[in-house]
């Protein structure tokens, strides 16, 4: 059986949709270039279904990098309908619903509403710092490190 394609929605500039498979490093990366270099005051982060999990670190890892964000969190659930049509001729089409989760996280520089269910605001300037060396290394493509692990596991097969 064959899946249908459904139409895909418009896409702002400064809104990340969280994949499962996605890299967290990769989703963090963007977002912080978002508020530093392109001078974007909020950035929404969207996910369903087993990425919400790697959302919630992602939003924490940036609330940690960046200073005076202030969130918003909103949860839902979605009544996903799956539709097969027959590659043979003289078969129904098959359809499918499943309940998925989401979440929205609405991370700004500018002060949203405080009266939102899920407003959290911003963490003090002491748990707020930029990336430590290594881990600018590591987004700057400097593997060193993982090299010399995988050398010493060869070392110890051989």
């Amino acid at each position: 059986k064959k899946k249908k394609q459904e139409k895909k929605e418009e896409i702002n500039e400064n809104e990340i949709r969280i994949t499962a498979g996605g890299r967290i490093r990769s989703y963090i990366t963007y977002a912080t270039k978002l508020f530093n270099e392109k001078d974007q005051d909020t950035v929404v982060l969207k996910s369903m279904g087993r990425a919400i999990n790697k959302t919630v670190s992602i939003v924490e890892i940036i609330k940690r990098r960046v200073a005076g964000l202030h969130q918003t969190t909103e949860i839902s659930s979605s009544v996903i309908v799956d539709t097969w049509e027959p590659l043979e001729e003289g078969l129904n089409k098959l359809e499918t619903h499943r309940t998925v989760s989401s979440i929205t996280v609405v991370l700004s520089k500018k002060k949203l509403d405080e009266k939102h269910i899920g407003y959290q605001e911003p963490l003090p300037e002491s748990e707020v710092s930029e990336p430590k060396e290594r881990e600018r290394k590591e987004e700057g493509g400097d593997n060193t490190e993982e090299v010399t692990e995988e050398k010493q596991g060869e070392e110890k097969k051989g």
